[in-house]
């Protein structure tokens, strides 16, 4: 009672409702949600091409002929060869509207043995490919430069096994990945993945670009949770390493080879993912701070007090909740404070999960490290809250054009990046904030005008990667690097690491056909 008392007095109510909640409802993202992902790109007049926007060359790769498309419409049919201008113009641009390509021909293959197919054909014709998923991607990666051939996943979206045993999904690499959490928690599992987009975005476009999310501090990454992958090489060959296993010591690790490399490498079909117990028992608190010091206390302090509850830490500055609110019409839990803090805890018993958030709470708020806050463990409440953060990406589109940037740091220099950018920027810009997951040193900076301007754009690039590589971070966490980083991909990965990327590119895909422009640098 005592926790409870302390809480209403600082406006933090705590919600009594320990009821086993519904495993198919905890982290729903909502309908309207869904829907903006997947239309977005309506929101945008019809930005420049990319092609012209930044100048880039035509790789020497053939041009697609009529007679190509019969033969993908002979094997396909005409219902799965999409030509129509009007049809391909959401599968040309990605959902900021800062990149468009001019692909003519987008294919949907169901199976593997298709994209076999589709590929042979386009590595002996020597045409570029795009492998498409749900286009949710923030750094040009999934949609084409010039005329790739976009190769679209949507169509592979079996659930092929799952193991109750050894807890383990396998799949078709087009299940979008709030479908497929759903459907294994069916079984009482779920996946240990959890991102904004999860309405529309695809389990092998994850893996594809290794994303992180907001779980990645209790599960890890995918390079650990993804037991095994098949995917289809340039030549067209399968290449199978679709093991379950949680143990498979044999030769060396193939699979890893695919993770992250954004389809440069080899397109993902299938896929095998550890899913661990769902949780019976969450709760999450959304806290406000004075001071980003005050944030560093408080997320070392949960990693020491709650343990193996901890789910995810998050960050959000006060110019991203203004944006939300602001934009989107989403009300805060709480009063204004410079900085909050999502903290969630999972585990399977709640009585002892909420004492220990209980404890952690009281020992903050009287080390005056927490001001204010609210704690929540029904579903409606805490889909609000994560409401708010999953949607601040959608917020700032609403400024006009956002220009993000997905970064690692040390946890010392986290905020001084907005702090120092918003200084340099200055009355250039109209918003120039920062979020992200706190428990694994991920920023999410974002910078707002009122339309795209190539000089505010060399205002920002490349001094953030340059500050990014002063401090020994990373330039790109979880995004990728896609098309817009790639020639800045030199500030995170020394000379000969590049040199060897480059040798495994052209060992697999010697034509260079799959995913050109893109995570290598021009020279």
């Amino acid at each position: 009672m005592m926790i409870a008392a302390r809480c209403t007095r600082l406006g933090i109510p705590i919600v009594k409702n320990l009821t086993r909640v519904s495993s198919t409802s905890m982290f729903k993202s909502t309908d309207l949600n869904q829907h903006y992902i997947h239309s977005s790109v309506t929101c945008f007049p019809k930005c420049e091409l990319t092609s012209k926007r930044y100048q880039i060359e035509r790789g020497q790769f053939s041009t697609i002929s009529e007679e190509d498309v019969n033969f993908f419409t002979n094997l396909l049919g005409h219902h799965r060869v999409i030509n129509d201008e009007t049809e391909l113009e959401g599968y040309n641009i990605d959902w900021l509207g800062m990149v468009r390509g001019a692909s003519s021909v987008l294919l949907k293959p169901k199976t593997t043995e298709e994209v076999s197919t589709i590929l042979a054909y386009c590595n002996k014709r020597k045409l570029a490919v795009c492998p498409q998923g749900g286009n949710t991607g923030l750094v040009g990666g999934s949609v084409p430069v010039f005329d790739e051939i976009i190769i679209s996943t949507a169509l592979m979206n079996k659930v092929e096994n799952v193991d109750t045993w050894l807890g383990v999904v396998t799949c078709q690499s087009g299940c979008v990945l709030e479908a497929l959490d759903e459907h294994v928690s069916e079984y009482g599992l779920m996946i240990p993945l959890d991102l904004g987009a999860k309405g529309s975005c695809h389990i092998g476009g994850n893996v594809s670009t290794n994303a992180g999310g907001l779980r990645l501090l209790r599960y890890g990454s995918l390079h650990g949770s993804v037991l095994g992958v098949e995917a289809v090489l340039a030549s067209g060959e399968i290449v199978d390493c679709l093991s379950a296993m949680k143990k498979d010591n044999t030769g060396y690790d193939l699979k890893q080879l695919f993770i992250g490399s954004e389809g440069t490498l080899g397109l993902v079909t299938k896929i095998a993912i550890n899913c661990p117990p769902r949780p019976q028992s969450v709760n999450l608190a959304f806290l406000g701070l004075e001071t980003f010091d005050d944030v560093l206390k408080t997320y070392k302090d949960a990693k020491k007090k709650l343990g193996e509850i901890l789910s995810s830490c998050e960050f959000i500055d006060q110019s991203s909740i203004e944006c939300v609110e602001k934009n989107l019409k989403l009300k805060a839990p709480i009063g204004a404070h410079p900085f909050y803090m999502l903290i969630e805890t999972s585990g399977s018993n709640g009585i002892h999960d909420e004492e220990k958030l209980n404890v952690f709470l009281e020992e903050a708020l009287g080390a005056g490290l927490v001001t204010d806050g609210t704690v929540a463990t029904e579903p409606s409440r805490m889909h609000h809250i994560w409401s708010i953060r999953e949607r601040i990406a959608e917020a700032l589109i609403n400024d006009g054009c956002t220009y993000k940037y997905d970064i690692s740091l040390p946890l010392p220099h986290f905020y001084k990046m907005v702090e120092d950018m918003r200084e340099h920027l200055g009355s250039n810009i109209l918003r120039c904030c920062g979020y992200g997951h706190i428990g694994d040193g991920n920023l999410h900076l974002n910078i707002t005008s009122k339309e795209f301007e190539k000089d505010l754009l060399n205002l920002i690039e490349p001094t953030i990667f340059e500050w990014t590589a002063k401090v020994n971070g990373s330039i790109s966490a979880e995004h990728g690097v896609g098309f817009k980083k790639r020639n800045y991909i030199h500030y995170s990965k020394s000379s000969g690491a590049i040199a060897l990327m480059k040798q495994l590119k052209a060992l697999m895909d010697p034509n260079g056909i799959l995913n050109p422009y893109k995570v290598l640098p021009d020279n």
